[in-house]
């Protein structure tokens, strides 16, 4: 009787937890955002580069591109004309964007993360954490690095970045890894943050000789020195005119890029599923169906009403896709 008590007990508090979970209710809707339109067909994957469709066809921040993805392979990403994607079993394949005809293939036989490709050289995180550096025109392995195996990772994986002759490997446990491309030297690693599950590296970005980096749960900025603020983080955007970020507590945040703050708005239990940001505007998607306009200095807003149903969502440049549906903000 004790125990049968002992778990009712327990359903009562699992239930009143449910019951008490409170939503994002604005105080006025400016009315409803009339702005939308469909895709031919709905979204069944999303990574920080893109998303696809069930038909194949890859949607990436610029909108639909006319490139379809064989069968058995996911997207990877863009770059340096070549389109990448991979199978599970480790097999890459590079595509050229103008001529579709013209294919590498490397047989890696490891899972694959990220890779980027820069002339004659691809960068490849494989999601053991290793990292690696391949030459494209004999497939030849010239530089190889271990790291730490995660547990759990954000699905935003940020593949590697070249910038110059350095190669900068964006980790699955919370580092910047910078290697030199010719010397094949590891120059330095930089420790973002150091949580124990889903550490990886979600955003990455270098503007004006200055690095910005985040995980989930650390933000991080280099130029003439190293800087991190703790923010539970779900979006970051990185441009010319500073930092903008939205946390799991409703809050948006606008930042220098040395990371110091220059306004803070909160929008109480507001769950946000994507932010935009254009020339004058900030634009952020909130679960229960609406969409929040907010000015760069986040003084003005203006809250609109849409329907979501659940299922993938996709950030564009200039558009929120939901499943099958798109939201542009301008």
């Amino acid at each position: 009787m004790k125990a049968y008590s002992s778990l009712i007990f327990i359903a009562l508090v699992i239930f009143s937890g449910c019951s008490n979970k409170e939503y994002y209710t604005p105080e006025v809707v400016k009315g409803d955002w009339e702005k939308s339109s469909f895709l031919e067909e709905t979204i069944v994957r999303t990574t920080a580069d893109g998303a696809v469709l069930e038909n194949g066809q890859i949607l990436t921040k610029e909108g639909l591109q006319e490139y379809y993805l064989p069968e058995g392979y996911g997207y990877i990403g863009q770059s340096d004309g070549w389109i990448i994607a991979s199978k599970v079993n480790g097999e890459l394949l590079l595509q050229r964007i103008d001529d579709k005809s013209r294919q590498i293939r490397l047989e890696l036989k490891k899972t694959i993360a990220g890779a980027t490709v820069k002339g004659d050289k691809i960068a490849v995180l494989f999601a053991t954490n290793e990292m690696a550096l391949y030459r494209l025109s004999t497939k030849e392995l010239v530089f190889k690095e271990s790291g730490n195996a995660p547990v759990a990772v954000d699905t935003r994986i940020v593949n590697p970045y070249f910038l110059n002759e350095l190669v900068l490997y964006l980790t699955l446990d919370g580092k910047v890894v910078i290697i030199n491309s010719d010397t094949k030297q590891v120059l330095r690693s930089m420790l973002v943050s150091s949580e124990d599950n889903f550490n990886n590296i979600i955003y990455f970005n270098v503007i004006d000789n200055v690095m910005v980096a985040a995980t989930g749960y650390r933000l991080f900025s280099l130029s003439e020195k190293e800087r991190r603020e703790k923010y539970e983080m779900r979006d970051i955007i990185f441009s010319n005119d500073g930092i903008w970020i939205n946390t799991k507590e409703g809050e948006v945040i606008a930042l220098t890029p040395s990371l110091q703050l220059k306004a803070k708005r909160k929008y109480p239990f507001a769950h946000f599923l994507g932010m935009i940001l254009t020339d004058d505007k900030l634009y952020l998607l909130e679960k229960q169906g609406y969409i929040i306009e907010l000015s760069k200095d986040l003084t003005e807003s203006n809250v609109y009403e849409l329907n979501i149903d659940d299922g993938f969502v996709y950030v564009g440049n200039k558009a929120f896709y939901i499943n099958d549906v798109v939201y542009p903000v301008e």
